[in-house]
């Protein structure tokens, strides 16, 4: 699935709301609230706009933290869910995949890589010389080898690892390197002497709402109705058919819902049935002989009936 992109330059929608939110929160502290974090590269904003239409008695909370962080935030209760990296603990975290991203590789624009079209895609072979800064905070290569050469001093030591993302955009700046970073987070921390192209073998960053196994609270369902694109009427939370029968749909037995009491095979589709007579036309069961369907004041013979002959009443000279 494609990227949502990063943040807004210059004011991203969900720093908007997140302001809307303190100062509607500071003028109610009563009301309830729902902190939902997420990770540098992640745009809540849409998500965010509809929980607000949604729930507006409830208070929604976005706050930024960095991808190795969303476990300890979750497990010390400091959010109640949140857009983060996968994979996290299976054991300890439930999560929904929302989208992968993919990777790109940036570079100076004085590199030769910024030779190729804005669309053209490069291999790790094109990058298999390059030194390679890969960032202390990386979501992308706990599992998978990194291309290219290790950046190393003039001896040929080994370099330690910059510190953040944005130190790796601002090295490769220089043009002694490249990186490889999910596109959102190119998009975040671009610069104007800094330019990226996808890398078509390169590893995907997956993206997923997150949230305590044992917190599963109806306000997080609600929010996996709203990133899962539910109604308001098929939700599963406060508001969906779990609480609340759906309306014009009143219960029957065992909770199903009434209906016409026409089987989908027949309302939708004529019968399989045979009968020269039309006898599979009321529900009768195909494959009958000589069955007798009443209905409507008169009888209906099936295929093995025959009529009586002229001058003699049914039933004699048999």
């Amino acid at each position: 699935m494609p990227d949502l992109g990063p943040p807004v330059p210059d004011g991203d929608p969900a720093d908007r709301l997140v302001d809307d939110a303190e100062d509607a929160a500071d003028a109610d502290p009563d009301r309830p609230r729902f902190r939902l974090a997420y990770v540098p590269g992640a745009t809540p904003g849409k998500w965010a706009s509809v929980w607000r239409e949604r729930l507006p008695d409830v208070y929604l909370d976005l706050v930024q933290v960095e991808a190795n962080a969303v476990a300890p935030a979750l497990e010390a209760g400091e959010a109640d869910a949140a857009i983060g990296r996968l994979p996290l603990d299976k054991e300890v975290f439930s999560a929904i995949p929302l989208y992968e991203e993919d990777s790109v590789v940036c570079f100076s624009r004085d590199h030769l890589l910024a030779a190729l079209a804005d669309e053209e895609a490069v291999s790790s072979a094109d990058i298999a010389e390059d030194p390679v800064w890969v960032p202390a905070d990386d979501v992308l290569f706990a599992a998978h080898p990194v291309p290219g050469v290790v950046p190393a001093d003039p001896d040929g030591n080994p370099l330690d690892r910059v510190p953040t993302t944005a130190d790796a955009v601002a090295t490769v700046a220089a043009n002694v390197g490249v990186a490889v970073l999910p596109m959102s987070l190119a998009r975040l921390h671009r610069r104007k002497d800094v330019t990226y192209r996808p890398l078509v073998d390169g590893p995907t960053a997956p993206v997923g709402l997150v949230w305590p196994t044992d917190r599963t609270t109806d306000l997080v369902e609600e929010l996996i109705g709203i990133v899962r694109g539910r109604t308001v009427n098929s939700s599963r939370g406060r508001g969906g058919p779990s609480a609340r029968q759906a309306e014009g749909a009143p219960a029957g037995p065992a909770g199903k819902t009434r209906g016409t009491g026409v089987k989908k095979s027949v309302k939708d589709g004529p019968s399989r049935a045979t009968g020269r007579s039309g006898g599979g036309r009321g529900g009768t069961k195909a494959g009958g002989r000589g069955g007798v369907q009443r209905g409507g004041g008169g009888v209906q013979r099936g295929k093995g009936a025959r009529p009586a002959p002229k001058g003699k009443k049914k039933g004699q000279g048999q």
